[in-house]
């Protein structure tokens, strides 16, 4: 049972990089399954996700070597799925995307239902309807589902019933194991969707589209390359430096920011008050993903007239996932924000933790919550929600309280964010990583 020691309300200073995505890695994790030559994936981030996966994947028979920040995958010819390590796949979404990455492979396999994240009812049915397509059946059962397919088939148009990421990305890796054209509609256009893309790109999958709402993929038939793949970095780490920076009115530099999935956010916070400035442009490692450097400056907040919410399926927007890190800005604005979470059922209702704090939120009804701000915090002791961004806020919030705070159960913080006690370290928080013995 791992909590964070925080003596907060200190200002930081420094400079601190981004690192590569969480959701990218696993993405990619489960395409190698497609590949039947040597896959290595550079700059991996060393975090709890990834660690079940390669778990899972190694139970299975996949031969995986650890090479510093990069992983060496070779697949064998036959997968071993009666092996698979079953409690380290329930603690990821993230294994729904074997069922997509498995279809060229087998024509009957069962693979347990996902875990991660509990923020109410998360449907499948986007992926059930995706890859019916394609002539696949996946039946539900109590704790797996069942995939079946005959024979695949390239489908001319699909369209999306939601424009989920996982969804999409299951999508992609079915078409890219079939010769022949599949057009997505109402895809994805997100960061880990577009680094699969890229990813299958080097593969020998043909694209088009990338970045865009509509895809057209040419598969192949069978996929046998040796292949080496950099993930680009993470924008929703980059937003939790944001509000970190914001909160404990601090002048960092954050390195590394993918700027094209964050130009809303930093419009919505520069009409707020924050200061900041891009003092570097250049291309990520795989060449292709836009980042910069930003200077931030301590920054006086007023709250927006407008909601802030997430981005609907079919537009562009803010990120879902960034879209909590925008309750503790709030928090330091005057005047009262309004916060609409309309995607999850349960995630809101996280955000009233806050208030333990010292935060004055009001809870409408389970999507929104109203934030009255500025906000004097208070130190205390919260357990962390079974949720990585609720989690994640909790943390950034107790490093601008006055303090001794304890977050305890820190599990879901270390799902998306690596060694995350180091590196805020080095610009000058006070925060200690400590394990409090169970006895049994």
């Amino acid at each position: 049972m791992e909590y964070f020691k925080i003596n907060g309300g200190k200002k930081l200073k420094g400079a601190i990089s981004v690192n590569s995505s969480k959701n990218a890695a696993v993405a990619l994790l489960m395409a190698s399954l497609i590949n039947y030559g040597k896959t290595t994936l550079k700059n991996i981030p060393q975090i709890e996700e990834v660690s079940r996966l390669v778990e899972v994947l190694k139970s299975i028979g996949v031969k995986i070597e650890k090479k510093g920040r990069d992983l060496v995958i070779e697949v064998p010819e036959e997968i071993q799925l009666a092996k698979i390590d079953q409690d380290a796949a329930m603690k990821t979404r993230s294994i729904i995307l074997m069922v997509g990455a498995l279809a060229s492979r087998m024509k009957s396999y069962e693979i347990p239902q996902p875990g991660g994240c509990k923020l109410g009812s998360r449907t499948i049915r986007s992926h059930l309807f995706a890859l019916e397509n394609f002539g696949m059946n996946i039946e539900s059962q109590s704790d797996s589902f069942l995939v079946t397919s005959e024979k695949l088939q390239a489908e001319k148009k699909i369209v999306m019933y939601e424009a989920g990421d996982t969804a999409t990305e299951n999508a992609i890796l079915v078409a890219a194991q079939i010769p022949g054209k599949t057009v997505i509609k109402l895809a994805s256009a997100n960061y880990m969707v577009q680094d699969l893309c890229f990813f299958l790109e080097k593969l020998g999958v043909k694209i088009k589209g990338i970045g865009t709402m509509t895809l057209e993929i040419k598969g192949k038939t069978k996929i046998e390359e040796d292949v080496n793949y950099e993930i680009s970095e993470d924008p929703i780490e980059a937003m939790f430096f944001f509000s970190l920076a914001i909160c404990t009115k601090s002048e960092i530099l954050i390195k590394r920011c993918p700027i094209e999935f964050l130009e809303l956010e930093l419009l919505k916070l520069s009409k707020m008050g924050f200061q900041y400035k891009i003092v570097k442009e250049y291309l990520a490692k795989n060449n292709k993903t836009q980042l910069v450097d930003i200077q931030t400056y301590n920054s006086e907040l007023k709250a927006l007239d407008e909601k802030i919410h997430p981005a609907a399926p079919s537009s562009a927007g803010i990120n879902i996932d960034n879209l909590p890190f925008f309750v503790p800005i709030a928090m330091m604005a005057k005047g009262r924000t309004l916060i609409h979470d309309w995607v999850y059922e349960n995630r809101a209702i996280y955000f009233t933790e806050l208030s333990r704090l010292g935060a004055k939120i009001e809870l409408l009804d389970p999507h929104r919550v109203y934030i009255d701000g500025p906000t004097k915090l208070k130190s205390t002791e919260i357990i962390c929600p079974p949720a990585l961004r609720p989690s994640a806020i909790i943390l950034v919030a107790m490093l601008a309280t006055p303090g001794e705070s304890i977050l305890r159960n820190v599990y879901s913080i270390n799902r998306g964010y690596e060694k995350l006690e180091e590196r805020l370290g080095q610009l000058g928080a006070e925060i200690e990583l400590a394990k409090k013995n169970i006895c049994k």
